[in-house]
């Protein structure tokens, strides 16, 4: 019976043996293909990355060797190109999309998306200084021992709080547009000695004697512009020119299509700079690493310090940010920031969260889905408002730098850190170590020495691009966060424009067809009095005849 069943198993078994062969190789053709189709759809993705890896591994290999400022400077010199068409693109690319996002909406809608995205802005910044506050604290990365190590030659600079936030709003109205593209105001302190206090008579009268106090050298404040866009002072203006263009209706048409369209071409030539971003960002990454002086020590002596920064920066990109993202939308946070890795990676090598601003929009619109007149009027009020980062890491710095002078700050100080470390990162500018200058007024709102501040430095380089990468990311998640909240505000504005330009369609095509009738009915007038020269119809013209 065996030998009876085996020719009969034979037989089938080819059948479904070659069947199987047909699946596995179809199978595995699919998954080829499938691969092949996503590396051809996410090419400049891919190429990213491997910038950021071949960045690392050359620059760690390069420092084997020698090399002098030169090298170092051509090896970066790629990045700085690459640094350059970005910021070139910032300023075109902020009035644009500004312009016209606000122009396309309501004063309501626009108001009310406004205080949306402020509160989002607010209450991250306030979670992410709270966060590297209580890590500071329990993991205590500042012992007295560091300072004595690391040495410092700078002096303490006095900064002010009340003439930050002062200055703050002087930026804010500027008082020349074509300024404002290249200038910022700033209060500078100049040192300057006191006069002679009062003048006593000797006793001989006809002898005076000048008696003089001790000269006190005191500082007295001017305003001075400094290098650097006024974006914040550039954003109001584009809001209220926005806001007014939109209410002009029909007679802003054409300008609200200009600045549409330029917003299209910044965007087109956004798409050619991204192509050479993987070259560039390995270039700076190169760069960096190669002019670190010291790497091994200065890891030993701040390690636990970018511990405690990187770890809180960590929980916020992954937990905090996320969580509320998906709270308040129910949507996966996870897909959202697989769109948005293009834009974290060029932030986490330009370190300069507005010249990642052009590929922010291009990832949150393509790749996200989200409505254009979000992004354009949320992501250029966050490059500039929205901090999470920074004030993370400047709460972080500050109690380090009181923890290694052995001062123990009081409940009030650390809640004074915590406001004055989320208004500071407010007026922070999106670029490179910018947290550096603002993190003066939080040393300097709790009596803290200023000078200490050149102690991290050394690790600045690294910490400023993880920084960035997050203040991007929590810019993406509030376009996200503020575009779901607004969604039914916006489908109401499309119906709008749509039951208007029907009206309009519906207008034009009774005019049209009036004059067709109106057209036919002087073809006609006309036609009739060609064949009756006398003007008078032919049935009387017979009938006179007749009668005659």
């Amino acid at each position: 019976m065996a030998e009876q069943r085996s020719p009969e198993i034979n037989a089938k078994t080819p059948m479904l043996h070659d069947s199987n062969i047909i699946r596995m190789t179809e199978s595995r053709s699919s998954c080829g293909k499938k691969f092949c189709e996503w590396i051809k759809t996410n090419l400049l993705l891919v190429l990213t990355v491997l910038g950021v890896f071949l960045g690392i591994s050359i620059g760690f290999l390069a420092r084997f060797g020698e090399y002098g400022e030169d090298a170092i400077m051509l090896v970066s010199f790629p990045g700085d190109i690459l640094m350059r068409m970005l910021k070139m693109l910032i300023l075109p690319l902020i009035i644009s999309s500004m312009i016209s996002g606000l122009a396309q909406l309501d004063p309501m809608s626009s108001g009310r998306m406004g205080s949306r995205a402020l509160c989002y802005y607010f209450t991250t910044t306030m979670l992410a200084a709270m966060l590297g506050i209580i890590l500071v604290i329990a993991i205590h990365p500042g012992d007295p021992s560091i300072k004595k190590e690391i040495e410092t030659d700078s002096e303490d600079k006095n900064v002010y709080t009340l003439d930050a936030f002062l200055d703050l709003i002087r930026n804010m109205f500027p008082e020349n547009l074509l300024q404002a593209c290249f200038q910022q105001v700033e209060t500078t302190y100049r040192k300057a000695k006191a006069k002679p206090s009062f003048v006593r008579p000797d006793v001989n009268v006809t002898n005076m004697t000048v008696v003089e106090n001790i000269t006190q050298s005191f500082q007295e404040r001017e305003l001075a512009y400094k290098d650097g866009t006024n974006v914040l002072g550039l954003i109001i203006f584009c809001i209220a020119f926005g806001v007014i263009c939109g209410q002009l209706g029909e007679e802003g048409e054409i300008m609200v299509n200009f600045f549409v369209i330029l917003n299209d071409i910044i965007m087109r030539i956004v798409v050619l700079v991204m192509w050479y971003s993987p070259f560039g960002i390995m270039s700076l990454i190169i760069g960096k690493i190669m002019d670190i002086k010291d790497l091994a020590q200065t890891a030993q002596q701040l390690g636990l310090y970018m511990l405690t920064v990187i770890t809180g920066l960590v929980i916020h990109a992954g937990l905090t940010l996320p969580l509320l993202f998906f709270v308040i939308t129910k949507k996966n946070p996870l897909t959202f920031m697989k769109g948005m890795l293009q834009a974290w990676i060029t932030a986490l090598g330009t370190a300069s969260s507005a010249a990642t601003l052009p590929i922010t929009f291009r990832c949150l619109e393509e790749n996200n889905h989200i409505d254009k007149r979000v992004t354009r009027f949320v992501l250029p009020v966050g490059a500039t408002v929205n901090m999470d980062g920074t004030a993370l890491y400047e709460a972080v710095a500050a109690i380090f730098i009181a923890q290694m002078n052995g001062i123990e700050l009081a409940a009030g100080q650390v809640i004074a850190v915590s406001l004055t470390a989320t208004a500071a990162s407010i007026g922070a500018a999106s670029v490179p170590s910018a947290g550096l200058v603002t993190m003066l007024l939080v040393l300097s709102a709790v009596g803290l020495p200023t000078k200490d501040i050149t102690m991290i430095v050394a690790v600045d380089w690294l910490l400023d691009r993880l920084r960035t990468s997050i203040n991007v990311l929590g810019d993406a998640f509030g376009a996200g966060i503020v575009d779901h909240l607004s969604k039914a505000e916006l489908e109401k504005i499309d119906a709008e424009h749509a039951r208007i330009e029907m009206e309009m369609a519906e207008r034009k095509s009774s005019r049209a067809s009036r004059g067709s009738l109106v057209h036919h009915r002087s073809l006609d007038k006309s036609n009739s009095k060609t064949d009756n020269p006398g003007g008078s119809p032919s049935g009387r013209v017979d009938n006179s005849e007749t009668q005659i």
